[in-house]
């Protein structure tokens, strides 16, 4: 059973997988670490349920497990699930989704 099954998001909170950096640029020049930048797309893991509103009903997720998304640079929270990272963003944050 692969981890994040055994994790269920809370409320309006998603967990992705960031997609590998580029070590070979187009050209296949090595890149080195300190010089990749942070990968920015991801693919969305599991959600949670959605927020719930005032008036009692609950306001669905965006997004739906094997979506591919666009993350801010900044934020997120780690998460480590049998020594693989994974990163909890809330719904608000994702800043789109790539279609197909």
């Amino acid at each position: 059973m692969q981890a994040f099954r055994k994790f269920l998001p809370m409320f309006d909170r998603v967990l992705v997988e960031r997609v590998a950096a580029e070590t070979v640029s187009k050209g296949g020049i090595m890149i080195p670490e300190k010089a990749q930048g942070k990968v920015q797309q991801a693919t969305v893991v599991a959600v949670g349920p959605g927020s719930t509103r005032k008036d009692g009903k609950v306001s669905p997720v965006c997004v739906n497990v094997g979506d591919k998304v666009l993350l801010p640079e900044y934020g997120g929270t780690k998460v480590v699930l049998e020594d693989k990272d994974y990163f909890l963003f809330r719904d608000g944050d994702i800043l789109g989704k790539y279609v197909e």
